[in-house]
């Protein structure tokens, strides 16, 4: 039993240099040696020496530090400490997870940093008005979606909204829709999946947690030159909310102070002209829709729709009917 632990010793010694470095602090032969006795493996300082230089040719960046005394450590890793706290945040901070998930997430990250990295990271981040997924049914719902496009066959599933009552009302009456899957879209804290229907002849999208019943046909999904040159990120810059709504090409009056809420919404490739007084001119295709009109009301007056004509008047409406509803 000895004699195997013995032939180990290179593998624990990469395991501790992993777990209980980093750049900013190592571990000393003296403490090398201890850790590997506790573990029952004799060795002597050579043996050591020989090792981290069959690691660092391995490709382990095992860096010496002469510091008072001469410390190991393991310094450069797949990501750096930085890059693991973004991807800490990421996942806390996603409305898409349920708390479990987004814990048991959070453990698979902490795995690539040091234990005493692993302390840092081992926090909450506050997200104001987070609101947490309720179940993981979503996680299924995905893989045969994927499944679907992957095999390039039609999906078949209910869906539902929510009542009065905030019991799931399903639409059509229950009926099932069937659909060509087309790209799965990550956006405003939820999936979607954008379909190609064949009844109205264009692309539409469903939230994928209010998808039910998914199933993965055995129909080929639909092809022409539409699905295949489908670009999400032109869907992502003109659509607010996921919402499908005819693409307009609209003029924006922009106070400049609001400018990087543009910026924000429609990138920084937007095009754009300065008029003077502190105001530009943004030119962007946008989906019309009552989600672009809300976010448009929240700036007031800071954002104007210039033209169409038709599409300010629209505005003009939808806010109406919001009085309306006050009065």
């Amino acid at each position: 039993m000895s004699a195997n632990r013995q032939k180990l010793k290179l593998l624990y010694l990469m395991q501790m240099l992993e777990e209980e470095t980093d750049a900013e602090r190592g571990l000393t032969m003296t403490q090398i040696l201890e850790k590997l006795e506790e573990l029952g493996i004799s060795a002597e300082r050579k043996s050591i020496y020989r090792d981290v230089e069959a690691l660092r040719e391995f490709g382990v960046d095992v860096r010496t530090y002469q510091r008072a005394p001469v410390e190991y450590a393991v310094e450069h890793r797949a990501f750096a400490f930085a890059e693991l706290q973004l991807l800490v945040d990421a996942v806390q901070s996603s409305r898409f997870l349920t708390q479990r998930k987004s814990d048991a997430l959070v453990e698979g990250v902490k795995q690539l940093a040091s234990r005493r990295q692993r302390a840092l990271l081992d926090k909450r981040v506050h997200v104001e008005g987070r609101i947490k997924m309720q179940n993981e049914s979503v996680f299924g719902s995905v893989d045969r979606i994927q499944e679907a496009i992957a095999r390039k066959r039609k999906i078949s599933f209910t869906y539902f909204k929510y009542d009065a009552a905030k019991r799931k009302a399903p639409q059509r009456g229950g009926e099932r829709y069937v659909e060509t899957p087309v790209q799965l879209v990550y956006a405003e804290g939820y999936y979607y999946l954008v379909v190609f229907n064949e009844k109205h002849d264009g692309f539409a999208n469903y939230r994928v947690d209010r998808m039910d019943r998914i199933e993965v046909l055995d129909e080929p999904a639909l092809k022409n030159e539409r699905i295949a040159t489908f670009d999400a990120r032109e869907l992502e810059s003109r659509a607010f909310g996921m919402y499908s709504g005819e693409p307009v090409a609209a003029t924006l009056l922009v106070d400049e102070e609001v400018m990087g809420a543009v910026i924000d919404r429609f990138g920084k490739d937007v095009e754009s002209m300065p008029t003077g007084e502190g105001r530009a001119r943004v030119y962007a295709t946008v989906m019309k829709s009552p989600v672009l009109f809300g976010w448009l009301a929240q700036f007031g007056g800071r954002i104007r729709i210039e033209k169409p004509a038709s599409l300010a008047q629209e505005y003009r409406a939808y806010l109406a009917d919001i009085v309306a509803a006050y009065e």
